[in-house]
């Protein structure tokens, strides 16, 4: 069974496609952007603030589904540019305990609305 699952806690989609969506115990959530929800733009311009308030709409939609960080299995990180890799896997490692879910992290050439980071994430409710 498959259940979309949205929050206004996060970001709305900016594109024909849903937040997260709920597949049996598995939870897929789309790339966030750092967009505060309240405002609908850029926290900033520093990629470790974007990394943070990415992941804080991630954290947001995961409690939407019940679930928490613990329960990520995997994410992709995209950057803009690779030598921001250290500045977003500092603020990165403050979201995760235990556990660490697998993990890529990718330089692309672009990312919607210029963002410098993107991540997305698997997570299992088991």
């Amino acid at each position: 069974m498959k259940k979309v699952i949205a929050t206004t806690n996060a970001p709305a989609a900016v594109g024909p496609y849903s937040q997260a969506v709920l597949a049996g115990d598995n939870l897929f959530i789309s790339g966030q952007l750092p967009i505060d929800p309240a405002t609908g733009k850029f926290i900033s311009e520093d990629v470790a603030e974007q990394t943070e308030q990415s992941l804080k709409n991630m954290g947001a939609i995961l409690e939407e589904a019940g679930m928490s960080f613990d329960n990520v299995i995997k994410t992709t990180v995209l950057l803009a540019d690779i030598k921001d890799f250290l500045a977003m896997n500092e603020v990165y490692a403050k979201f995760f305990s235990g556990d660490f879910p697998a993990r890529a992290a990718f330089e692309v050439a672009n990312l919607p609305l210029g963002a410098r980071v993107e991540i997305e994430a698997v997570a299992y409710k088991g």
